[in-house]
């Protein structure tokens, strides 16, 4: 999963979370506003009240009688003022229940004494439950609302945001990893970033894909000069030892020793000449200007190779059905790369065995699969199968020398790719997959 989607999964998830959490605690932190609200509203009115008592006297309320009470038409506040006991000490705010006309209505009531021309009065100031939720309904749908709102924004700031911080994170892994190949040919300047940490990211890796080329340049060179200086003292023994088997003093048995060792040199010489052909590849020293007919390239192939077919009596069935004529290649690099193939078809086969040439069209690839009846490949050998010199466990034909190594050279710089696939004991196939955009011109029919 991708940096960005765990970001936006986390904003997304997290603000989500706060949503729900509030919308639990809402019904109580409304109730608790609105039972405060009340609270500060009745202890307003105790102060104008008690302002005036002060001012304009006790009996402005009494009018003569021990005891005073108002409510409103609809029963939603009272006020009651009464002489009670000296002893008597409230100072409360309580919700209880009081009868109003035959009716018990359940009101919030403030309780206060006082005192005032040396006796106690009760002050008690009253509003009814029902009026005090009357609005809590319609309170938490507007903070809901509102919660969302803000929450719904933030979010999108924040993915906004997110996005811009980590951009240049995707433009360093799509310019320095997804869309780069070795070796690193294109230069690319630095990332535009105020980040610090992908400034340090981004230039590691430039400094790391320099070292790397500059690397792999030398390896390069080193091949390419080792396997060219390789072959004239190769090919002085050679003559040398060719000399040898032509005079007469030479014995049996020494004859014997200089074809082994003419043997060991000729091997020697086409592992400089496979060395030199991938040194060639690597330096771009092929065009690849030519349009193929793979039926016709692979006639050749057999022509070339048939003695060998014959020496196992393997059966070749060549069956490529759409026979696309491939473009913007080259002849000579596509023949040795299927002859590659077939020879390593030929190599670990058995005896009667078979090898099936076949075409397929995918959905914007052509592809061209060589199968075998052979000994098959190692699970764990697969990955490894292209590398140079990579030792196998076949008790013969131990290793796939640079044949497979050659193949791999050819379809990096051909932009082919090439699929194994193998069960042991069952055979192998290689399937090598063109664009179809890039590489088909159009059908042979």
């Amino acid at each position: 999963m991708k940096l960005s989607t765990k970001l936006t999964l986390f904003i997304t998830g997290s603000k989500l979370a706060i949503v729900g959490l509030f919308i639990l605690l809402l019904p109580f932190l409304i109730r608790q506003i609105a039972s405060n609200y009340t609270n500060f509203s009745l202890r307003n009115q105790q102060k104008k009240v008690l302002q005036n008592i002060n001012k304009k006297g006790i009996d402005y309320y009494f009018e003569g009688d021990n005891s005073y009470g108002s409510y409103t038409m609809l029963k939603d506040e009272y006020i009651a003022l009464e002489t009670v006991a000296q002893t008597l000490k409230l100072d409360t705010i309580r919700d209880t229940k009081r009868i109003v006309e035959q009716d018990t209505i359940a009101y919030r009531v403030l309780s206060f004494t006082f005192q005032k021309n040396k006796k106690n009065y009760l002050l008690e100031i009253g509003k009814t439950t029902a009026s005090i939720n009357l609005y809590n309904d319609a309170l938490q749908r507007f903070a809901l609302y509102v919660l969302i709102i803000l929450i719904a924004l933030s979010i999108i700031i924040d993915l906004i945001f997110t996005r811009q911080l980590i951009k240049p994170l995707g433009q360093i892994i799509k310019l320095r990893l997804t869309n780069s190949r070795f070796p690193f040919k294109k230069k690319h300047g630095h990332i535009n970033t105020s980040t610090q940490d992908f400034k340090y990211l981004d230039h590691s890796l430039i400094s790391l894909m320099d070292q790397i080329n500059e690397a792999f340049e030398k390896e390069r060179e080193f091949t390419a000069n080792a396997s060219h200086e390789f072959m004239t003292p190769i090919s002085i023994l050679q003559n040398k030892m060719e000399n040898l088997l032509t005079e007469e003093s030479a014995s049996e048995a020494v004859q014997e020793h200089v074809v082994d060792m003419m043997k060991t040199l000729e091997r020697l010489k086409k592992i400089s000449r496979s060395l030199l052909l991938i040194s060639r590849i690597e330096n771009e020293q092929f065009s690849k200007q030519e349009e193929i007919e793979p039926q016709t390239l692979f006639n050749e192939m057999v022509e070339e190779i048939g003695h060998r077919l014959e020496e196992k009596n393997i059966q070749i069935d060549i069956e490529l059905s759409h026979n696309k004529r491939l473009s913007h290649i080259n002849h000579d690099l596509l023949f040795q790369l299927f002859y590659n193939l077939i020879n390593n078809a030929i190599k670990f086969n058995k005896e009667n065995g078979s090898i099936q040439i076949s075409d397929h069209l995918e959905k914007g690839y052509y592809s061209i699969l060589v199968s075998d009846s052979g000994q098959g490949i190692k699970a764990e050998d697969i990955p490894h199968v292209f590398d140079r010199f990579k030792k196998t466990g076949h008790a013969e034909n131990a290793g796939y020398g640079l044949g497979l190594a050659i193949v791999k050279s050819i379809a990096n710089y051909l932009n082919l790719k090439v699929q194994v696939n193998s069960i042991l004991g069952e055979g192998a196939s290689f399937k090598v997959i063109f664009e179809i955009e890039q590489r088909i011109s159009k059908s042979i029919t």
